[in-house]
């Protein structure tokens, strides 16, 4: 983080990022200085409630975040910036999105918790890969955006919508989708929290503590039973994520019951403090780490993974046969993970993985027969891309790697109806194992 301080005397020229949280109320005309390098200016946590006219005076800037502040209105400047790429505004009061906002290179665009019920056309008509509308007003989405053949990510949960349109499930290159949380979903959602059967455990009879992470919708604990058994507790935060709602999470992790790919539901909280939400789950032992780190600025949809990160053929074959198998699960349970992402699966470097994160996942009876099949297909892509990332991590080539390389390409057929299920993956795979 940068101070104005560093800004005013001058400490910061040459830097292409520039971080303030300074209760700023307007851009301070020092930002203009860096015009010649600045690429990154992040301004979340400010009292803004507009951008200066002339920003596109900072003409090499690519990626702007101005979350938690005070604008109604997407700036129209915004649109004037030629490099702009990305553009970050969550958690304000946002209601009016004008065309002429949007950049003409905006491939993501980020709006999440503010309150905006319509969306100008013209946003089909931006090179778009990832968009996040979760929690916001919307009834519709612009019919442009079935010629958006370039978008991978989506997340429209926790809004107004009456359903899905078909062509939104149809775009060639559409691979994680959030939805739940609006009206056609919300019946089947509080249906799995109404009858799941998981006993509950009371906070009382629990003993919390380290802190083991924290994710976008919730924080996980160690925790200690009554019994002195070790668990790992997710306690929801209760508000709008990325992902959508906390409770579609919750009621999707209780819908998705035992698979040994998966991190299993033992037990729901009650009696919370605060009156949150959360689950208690089984401690994965120390030798499972994530497979990669989430997307970045520069890769946008595709994880990020250590480059020193080295798998034999067999293992990388094993961990994908267990996942593809674990997914066909999912469909088979009524769900489709929406999220199905390397940043998402644990691994112990020998072929073990364990899938995650349920917060973007959506109930498959809540949409016509049609949609969920497609909505398999776009996990299916999803799970494509992973295959093809675990291909990478192997040095040694083998028949098998292959033939999953094979695999991978039918899971990105461009045509959605033409994508193999999950579960005829998983078979392929165990075959390609089996040499």
């Amino acid at each position: 983080m940068n101070t104005l301080e560093q800004l005013r005397a001058g400490a910061l020229r040459g830097t292409q990022r520039l971080t303030l949280r300074e209760g700023l109320r307007e851009l301070p005309a020092e930002v203009y200085t860096l015009a010649d390098t600045l690429e990154v200016l992040d301004l979340s946590g400010n009292e803004l409630e507009d951008l200066p006219a002339d920003l596109a005076r900072l003409h090499r800037l690519k990626v702007i975040f101005c979350s938690n502040n005070r604008f109604t209105r997407l700036p129209e400047a915004l649109g004037r910036c030629e490099a702009l790429e990305m553009v970050g505004f969550k958690a304000n009061r946002i209601d009016d999105v004008p065309a002429a906002a949007l950049p003409p290179r905006l491939r993501w665009l980020i709006l999440t918790d503010n309150r905006v019920a319509t969306l100008p056309d013209a946003l089909g008509r931006r090179p778009l890969q990832k968009v996040a509308l979760a929690g916001n007003r919307l009834t519709a989405l612009p019919a442009s955006l079935a010629a958006c053949e370039t978008l991978e990510l989506l997340r429209i949960s926790a809004n107004r919508l009456d359903g899905l349109p078909d062509w939104l499930l149809t775009l060639p290159r559409l691979t994680w989708l959030a939805h739940g949380g609006n009206p056609f979903s919300m019946a089947h959602e509080a249906s799995a929290l109404a009858s799941a059967a998981l006993p509950r455990v009371p906070w009382s009879r629990l003993a919390v503590q380290a802190l083991l992470g924290e994710g976008a919708s919730g924080h996980i604990y160690r925790a200690v039973t009554a019994d002195g058994g070790a668990v790992a507790l997710k306690v929801f935060k209760g508000e709008v994520t990325s992902d959508g709602l906390p409770s579609t999470e919750l009621a999707a992790c209780l819908q998705a019951g035992s698979h040994p790919q998966l991190i299993p539901a033992i037990g729901r909280l009650s009696g919370h403090p605060a009156g949150a939400d959360g689950l208690l789950m089984p401690l994965v032992g120390p030798e499972f780490r994530a497979l990669a780190e989430p997307p970045s600025l520069a890769s946008c949809t595709r994880d990020v993974y250590d480059a020193a990160l080295r798998l034999t053929p067999t293992a990388a074959l094993s961990m994908a046969t267990g996942l593809a198998d674990a997914l066909a699960h999912l469909h088979e349970r009524g769900l489709s993970h929406g999220d199905l992402y390397a940043h998402n699966t644990l691994h112990d470097g020998h072929g073990q993985a364990r899938l995650g994160d349920f917060g973007a996942a959506s109930f498959l009876a809540s949409v016509p027969p049609q949609q969920a099949a497609r909505l398999q297909a776009l996990d299916v892509r999803a799970l494509g891309c992973l295959l093809e990332e675990l291909a990478g991590c192997c040095d040694v080539q083998a028949p098998g790697l292959q033939a999953m390389r094979a695999v991978a390409q039918d899971c990105l057929q461009p045509q959605v109806d033409r994508r193999p299920r999950a579960g005829d993956v998983a078979q392929r795979l165990r075959g390609a194992a089996m040499g």
